[in-house]
């Protein structure tokens, strides 16, 4: 039913709460109110129902919103939203922010209905979300029925992308990003990557003009472990030492793919480099002396993504350095004991035919789940069993962790180790700065000369 009576109440606001201030207005006898975050907010969402009073808009007397607003409330829905968000970037981003993107949707998607009845099994409506839905070249094609099924009860219970200026729904958009796929808290990095993508994903909106401003701006929110940093573990931090022995234990960790791995992941330790960035490297990118340091001057990676992801359906994907334009050029300079083992595999192994140091047995790229392998089979060799029930060098991507620290402790200036590693200084100091494991006497050795120092 319509009506044109209409009164509208002053603002009010709350002592407490997250969104305390109160916006109330009446329709034909019945008070409807909204809750907003900000001043702002709820002067603005006022403002339009004032002005569409004026405009002589009726209002519905079961919503109490204007012709204009239930309108847009019974617009395009968030899983329509979605798939046309995906649509517009995947030809413009990477196969692993095409994943980002993938994995935010499917966490946020499922929580921004209308209700739950009828609703298919969790497991089943994730799996159609995040290899069907929001996948572009997949979606439609060759889904099991259950599959189809879940992405039918979602298309019809799926809420308007206007109902996302409410906090209730934006709220419960970041929970969702915040959690894990069993409800413990995720860490503050994931959910930090996932704010970011849903926050891409309201602009456009914006742009599309389906919310008037992003939701997320002035919203009084945390997560549940928000003031937890994204931080190295130190537990996880191996020494040189350590580090020295997990590459000695590599070399006898498989008698064919252990030594073909020894230089791959002396680089993540000795040159700071990420995975993707040791299976790019070439013979030409490295200037190896008989004496000496040497440099390696990196411009290409090959992360893992997996074929799904990719254009061209290979595992992984060719692309240029992490957080940098396409051709830009990262110089590193190594120690002369990386120098020797890089020649030494050069020698023994040779190169690929466009010169890539790295390759498995069959002349094909290096495999995560490969190396991955042969690093537990290392750490069993190599470190005692309770190191290897603990956080010390768990994953191959602890080497970088442990060399940029290493650097750090040395009294390297965090710009120049920033430089070398690719990281902004702030990212560096924030994640990176830690000490290394059982080294704690050099820094005690250097409290006890201070205070020596100051008795005497």
């Amino acid at each position: 039913m319509k009506t044109y009576n209409v009164r509208f109440w002053k603002i009010s606001k709350k002592k407490t709460g997250a969104a305390p201030y109160l916006v109330r207005w009446v329709v034909d006898g019945t008070v409807f109110p909204r809750h907003f975050t900000t001043a702002a907010l709820a002067d603005s969402f006022r403002s339009e129902l004032v002005q569409a009073a004026r405009r002589g808009e009726a209002f519905d007397t079961d919503t109490g919103l204007p012709e204009s607003m239930t309108r847009a409330k019974t617009g395009m829905t968030w899983y329509q939203h979605a798939c046309e968000y995906v649509n517009d970037r995947w030809d413009k981003v990477s196969g692993k922010q095409r994943i980002s993107i993938a994995e935010t949707l499917t966490a946020v998607t499922p929580v921004l209905v209308r209700e739950r009845r009828g609703a298919p099994d969790l497991a089943i409506l994730r799996t159609a979300l995040y290899r069907w839905a929001f996948n572009k070249p997949r979606r439609g094609t060759d889904m099991p029925p259950e599959v189809a099924a879940a992405l039918k009860w979602l298309d019809r219970v799926s809420i308007p992308v206007a109902e996302l200026a409410e906090y209730d729904r934006i709220a419960a958009a970041l929970e969702a990003c915040a959690r894990k796929l069993d409800g413990k808290p995720a860490a503050a990095g994931y959910f930090s990557r996932r704010r970011r993508v849903l926050y891409n994903i309201l602009n456009y909106a914006v742009v599309r003009k389906r919310l008037q401003s992003n939701p997320i701006n002035g919203l009084d929110w945390k997560a549940p472990e928000d003031d937890v940093c994204e931080e190295v573990d130190p537990a996880a931090v191996a020494s040189p030492e350590q580090v020295r022995e997990l590459l000695t234990a590599v070399s006898y960790a498989g008698w064919r793919r252990g030594p073909r791995l020894v230089a791959f992941f002396a680089c993540m330790y000795f040159a700071m480099m990420r995975p993707g960035e040791v299976i790019a490297l070439r013979r030409q990118d490295c200037d190896l002396p008989e004496k000496g340091w040497g440099r390696l001057m990196l411009g290409d990676s090959r992360p893992t993504v997996g074929t799904e992801w990719t254009d061209d359906g290979k595992v992984h994907e060719a692309r240029g350095l992490k957080g940098r334009p396409r051709k830009a050029k990262r110089p590193v300079p190594i120690p002369p004991e990386l120098v020797t083992i890089l020649r030494k595999h050069i020698a023994r192994y040779g190169v690929a035919d466009d010169g890539r140091l790295f390759r498995t047995e069959r002349n094909g790229m290096l495999q995560a789940s490969g190396y991955t392998r042969t690093w537990r089979t290392a750490r069993s060799l190599a470190l005692s069993p309770a190191q290897v029930a603990s956080e010390l060098a768990r994953r191959p991507y602890d080497l970088r962790h442990a060399g940029v620290s290493m650097r750090l402790n040395a009294g390297i200036p965090a710009t120049q180790v920033a430089e070398w590693a690719g990281h902004s200084v702030e990212v560096l100091l924030k994640i990176y700065a830690k000490c290394i494991d059982g080294r704690d006497h050099v820094w005690r050795d250097l409290v006890d000369r201070a205070l020596e120092g100051e008795a005497g």
